[in-house]
């Protein structure tokens, strides 16, 4: 039976073009070569500080006057660079979504509209897929924003504003692979991103809307009424309760405090765990001793609605394990501690 022949191959011969990957020098430092990459990477972002000018107060405010979205096209290393810069305007309050420019040259143009702004990435500033899209842009009256590392190129020129982010050197020994440049283009358009994020005014809460997933979301869209102990679970007596009893509630309630009431329901104190340690180096009678003069006077509380992460805070600030949820009239509405937290993901 005849042995099966490779197609293309003659038996007994070798692949003489075949490519071969170098051996890696045994000793080769691997750690001057990162400090090599980082202080290029370093220096090549450090020069984009002093090329911020009017161009760049520009394109911030085409893109804050934009009525529609905000398209990101780029090609190559560019793409993927441009990829990022689409999520993080996105996820910071201003709407966009990426298109990569072979697509759009083939349908994906119907996703742009004439409300729209374009942000275009491209090193070289004449990458053949981004340049054809520029008539169809102009035809539409789009405003174009440019990141090129060549001022003079076809895009630059076309567009309302070019922000250069060209580098002297890339961090690829052979100036070849893009690194220094595509690192620039990042940061450069990192500025873009915050810059709108605070002439917006966003807030951490409207952050939290893009990103409702996971521990991020618990954290900054929870609120205490989610979490807080409210009712019948709240821990309460009143300002002539005896020690005893009190101990008796918190043990029922298990928070590891009570809130003690006026007579008109405002809280007029609080006494944890903590007071009882401190309590029981007094020689009181626990039948006797009334829980409101061994309370602790001017607690700490957290506004009804606020944010599960502010009770976090106020908590850690104040170095103590637990508080009470109030109304606007200073009146306990729940109460809870480290522990509720810790189980809502919050911490």
């Amino acid at each position: 039976m005849r042995k099966p022949r490779l197609l293309g191959i003659l038996p007994g011969t070798l692949l003489q073009n075949a490519t071969v990957m170098p051996i890696p020098t045994p000793d080769f430092d691997y750690i001057a070569s990162a400090q090599r990459t980082i202080g290029l990477e370093r220096d090549a972002v450090n020069s984009l500080l002093n090329r911020l000018d009017s161009a760049f107060e520009r394109a911030c405010r085409t893109l804050l006057a934009c009525n529609g979205r905000i398209i990101v096209t780029g090609m190559g290393k560019s793409g993927h660079i441009g990829n990022k810069l689409a999520a993080t305007l996105a996820s910071t309050g201003s709407p966009a979504f990426f298109v990569h420019p072979g697509e759009a040259s083939h349908g994906d143009m119907g996703m742009i509209t004439r409300e729209d702004v374009v942000i275009a990435l491209s090193n070289s500033g004449n990458t053949n897929e981004v340049v054809t899209l520029l008539p169809l842009l102009k035809r539409l009256g789009v405003p174009l924003i440019s990141l090129t590392g060549n001022p003079e190129s076809t895009l630059a020129k076309a567009a309302i504003a070019n922000l250069d982010t060209g580098v002297e050197q890339e961090a690829c020994p052979l100036n070849l692979a893009p690194t220094s440049s595509t690192t620039t283009a990042l940061v450069m358009g990192d500025a873009l991103a915050i810059g709108l994020l605070e002439a917006r005014g966003f807030s951490a809460e409207d952050f939290a809307f893009s990103h409702p997933g996971g521990s991020l979301g618990r954290r900054l869209l929870l609120l205490v009424d989610d979490i807080m102990h409210a009712g019948e679970r709240m821990p309460l007596v009143s300002t002539d309760t005896s020690l005893r009893d009190a101990l008796l509630e918190m043990t029922r309630k298990g928070l590891g405090l009570t809130g003690i009431l006026t007579a008109d329901g405002s809280l007029a104190g609080i006494f944890t765990d903590g007071d009882l340690r401190r309590t029981l180096d007094q020689p009181i009678d626990i039948h006797q001793v009334r829980i409101d003069t061994l309370m602790t006077r001017r607690c700490k509380t957290v506004h009804q609605g606020a944010l599960a992460a502010e009770a976090l805070k106020i908590m850690d600030d104040g170095k103590i394990s637990g508080l009470f949820v109030v109304d606007p009239d200073g009146k306990p509405v729940g109460a809870l501690n480290m522990h509720d937290l810790l189980r809502a993901g919050v911490v």
